[in-house]
């Protein structure tokens, strides 16, 4: 398996894992501060993250240089998650899942700012049947509720979240001096953790972590776990090996596999016409999919 397909995937199962999250994460919005759970989900997530760099790669002293490296991915990586659950306190999942399939074309224009990655045409066909599908799915193939999209508060405060997540792809290639994504995710997690417990040190004190429901310790855990440690390796992972545009073109797949989490949950099965949008993101996915040095005069960025 050549490094690019391991980066596909990754962001295939980041894709699954990071589903689970907006099924969960819309149950305890309003259960818990945005800023307390986070800097929860950080902490743990940098325990079990540091426990695997030790017993695999180790950590080295020279990932230690230019910390501030770490900060940077930490506060973006962090920005988001707060954001994303200050916008689910009044959006509707609806809207705030229609919000993040921007973030695949924010990190095109992203990577091409600071990494000059160029979306080649097939790029930006892929990217547009993904986005005309995950849409469909989202909406459910309903055109009156498309037409009855209205942005809010939430929405936009998402918004914001999303494009921090769009910046923090290519910054990981633009960052990293060739540490293991497991060390480079350790340093992140890290500082992301005290840069949130510092902003959040009031949510945090006010939370009652004793009596908190079953229901969010259960979420705080599968994000810590997989919505986190886990996507943070992915995702820095594939952004090595990967376009930031096609890192984030995995964002598409995510309506799909909410849908299989929904049916997980008990939640009714969509009907064969709204499967038809998930067929479009399978679609988009397989013009990515296809090997670079198949398609001429496409550039790519070697991996650093």
């Amino acid at each position: 398996m050549t490094d690019q397909a391991r980066g596909h995937l990754a962001m295939l199962v980041f894709s699954g894992l990071v589903a689970g999250s907006f099924s969960l994460g819309s149950i305890v919005a309003n259960q818990i501060a945005p800023s307390a759970i986070t800097a929860a989900r950080f902490a743990i997530a940098a325990v079990l993250i540091g426990v695997a760099a030790l017993v695999t790669t180790g950590l080295p002293r020279s990932a230690a240089q230019a910390p501030w490296r770490y900060a940077v991915l930490g506060g973006l990586f962090g920005t988001y998650f707060v954001l994303m659950f200050y916008g689910l306190k009044t959006a509707k999942p609806v809207s705030a899942a229609a919000v993040f399939t921007l973030t695949p074309v924010m990190s095109a224009v992203a990577g091409w700012v600071l990494l000059r990655q160029v979306t080649t045409p097939r790029m930006a066909l892929a990217l547009s049947i993904g986005a005309v599908g995950a849409l469909w799915v989202i909406f459910r193939a309903d055109w009156q509720a498309f037409r009855a999209f209205e942005v809010g508060t939430g929405e936009i405060i998402f918004f914001w979240g999303c494009a921090a997540h769009a910046v923090y792809t290519p910054m990981v290639r633009k960052l990293n001096r060739g540490e293991p994504a497991v060390v480079f995710t350790f340093g992140t997690l890290i500082a992301g953790c005290v840069m949130l417990t510092v902003f959040g040190w009031s949510d945090i004190r006010q939370t009652d972590w004793a009596n908190l429901p079953p229901i969010v310790w259960i979420t705080l855990l599968y994000l810590a776990v997989f919505a986190t440690a886990s996507s943070f390796v992915l995702v820095q992972f594939a952004a090595l090996r990967l376009p930031s545009a096609k890192v984030m073109a995995y964002t598409y797949l995510i309506p799909s596999w909410v849908i299989l989490w929904e049916i997980a949950l008990g939640r009714p099965a969509p009907t064969v016409l709204i499967l038809g949008g998930a067929v479009m993101t399978v679609v988009a996915l397989l013009l990515l999919l296809k090997s670079d040095a198949q398609v001429s005069g496409e550039k790519t960025v070697p991996t650093s």
